[in-house]
């Protein structure tokens, strides 16, 4: 299957409902149906309304995409039926996350939500309830597919065989991978700063018990996160689906009419409001607020940081640790490093047991301590292009994955330029080469089989077409 149309294919086929929904003006002109797959029809406004999909995404076709699209559109739905033949489960946490994802990522190139809703002519909630639809489908299919193609394994007498005669122009450039350290400290929140967030919260709350307003009204005006578009729902998660502290409140709710107690989590400060249960999940709504973080705690942090790396780089303890910088004997240790810095300093969870070495999960699904540079956090990327193997970078300040502002220090721990692969040193990257293939291999192979066994008719204008798959036209 060519890599492309398959990329298209995820992300983009299983939101034709999404678009069929947001055409309703262009189907009444142009809709006639042009495939029939099994008891499926296509319309010629799915195609139009998924071609507008890939430009809003900008995504290209490759090939004749009046051909490529109705093809993807049936080889979705190809999918999608095994899927629930087979029961295939989504969860509902992974939905609604995807959704909110894709909302703001529609909001940010739009320009706004009204911009959005006028373009779409429906509300954000109806836009939404069309989307969760959507992603449903998208994510069965990913799990379809995942499903067929899961035992698949390559062996390294297979891996060699595959690269042995391949031209070199076709052999993967490995792009520069970096192993970094860091060592970061989250600026001091002040308390009469936590006071102000936790008085405004029983304001509101305050509010919502004297019938004054409503707890999704505040929610879509104040709450400081993606959910706020919806009133503060968060849909119908289990447990492990929110940080402790968040969930042992929201399970234990048990009237809708009453709002939770202030709880706080690393996100901000929250108050919660039952909405409904069902089994082991329950939907709830929130309003989260983040405190502010003043210059002043962000000075200070960047200012002992500064003496931190300066202590690396000298390698003598800072004064504020001497006393107990010591080894498992109670001996004074001479030599100060980043390690050790990070032990005592990190306020990263993550990284610190790990002597502060990041990790990544790459294209692959592994876990690795290697990052290509644009897979680094923007800010980190950017200091560590500057440093040499072993150095220690001055502090800067970046946003962390919870969305929080923290100060940092990195040290570059290694750095391995570009290059063709080879197989004594990137036998993995061309392991996942020649897995990538034989996935593809397989999949391209079901498809073609499930054709031979689907009832399919197809319109006459689209029996010259070059196909991906043989099948179509019988």
């Amino acid at each position: 299957m060519n890599k492309r149309i398959l990329v298209l294919l995820v992300l983009l086929g299983s939101l034709v409902s999404l678009a069929q929904a947001q055409n309703d003006s262009l189907r009444s002109i142009v809709d006639e149906v042009i495939w029939v797959v099994g008891d499926e029809a296509i319309l010629k406004s799915d195609v139009e309304a998924m071609r507008l999909e890939a430009q809003q995404e900008g995504l290209h076709w490759s090939g004749d995409p009046d051909c490529s699209i109705p093809e993807q559109i049936a080889v979705q739905k190809l999918y999608l039926n095994q899927a629930i033949i087979d029961s295939v489960e989504v969860t509902e946490a992974e939905i609604s996350q995807n959704v909110e994802q894709y909302l703001e990522r529609m909001i940010s190139m739009i320009g706004s939500r009204e911009k959005l809703e006028e373009y779409h002519k429906k509300n954000m909630s109806q836009i939404r309830a069309d989307l969760r639809e959507s992603f449903r489908e998208r994510q069965m299919v990913q799990g379809m597919q995942h499903k067929l193609v899961k035992d698949i394994a390559v062996s390294p007498a297979e891996v060699r065989r595959y690269f042995k005669d391949l031209p070199q122009d076709s052999i993967p450039f490995v792009p520069t991978e970096v192993e970094v350290q860091i060592i970061t400290q989250q600026p001091r929140v002040e308390q009469e700063e936590i006071n102000r967030i936790k008085e405004r919260l029983r304001e509101f709350t305050d509010r919502i018990n004297k019938g004054e307003t409503s707890f999704q009204t505040l929610a879509r005006l104040y709450s400081q996160d993606g959910s706020a578009r919806n009133g503060g729902e968060l849909g119908f998660t289990g447990r492990a689906g929110w940080v402790p502290e968040f969930a042992n409140v929201a399970f234990n709710l048990t009237d809708p009419k009453k709002v939770s107690k202030i709880v706080e989590t690393e996100f901000g400060f929250h108050i919660i409001q039952l909405i409904d249960k069902r089994g082991e999940k329950v939907n709830v709504r929130h309003i989260i607020l983040k405190p502010e973080i003043s210059e002043e705690a962000i000075t200070k942090a960047m200012n002992h940081l500064d003496s931190v790396a300066t202590a690396i780089r000298e390698g003598v303890a800072p004064e504020m640790i001497k006393a107990v910088f010591k080894d498992k004997d109670g001996r004074a240790i001479e030599k100060f490093t980043f390690e050790d810095a990070v032990a005592f300093f990190s306020d990263d969870k993550d990284t610190r047991n790990n002597n502060g070495l990041m990790f990544n999960v790459n294209q692959e699904n592994q876990r690795t301590s290697r990052f290509r540079l644009a897979d680094l956090p923007p800010e980190v990327a950017r200091v560590v292009d500057t440093l040499k193997v072993g150095e220690v970078s001055n502090p800067f300040q970046m946003i962390n994955e919870r969305g929080k502002t923290v100060c940092a220090v990195v040290k570059l721990k290694n750095r391995r330029d570009g290059h063709k692969a080879t197989i004594t040193e990137d036998f993995q990257i061309m392991k996942n080469v020649v897995t990538a293939k034989q996935r593809e291999k397989k999949l391209h192979e079901w498809v073609v089989k499930r054709i031979k066994s689907t009832y399919v008719r197809i319109n006459e204008r689209y029996r010259d077409c070059k196909f991906e798959y043989e099948g179509w036209v019988r």
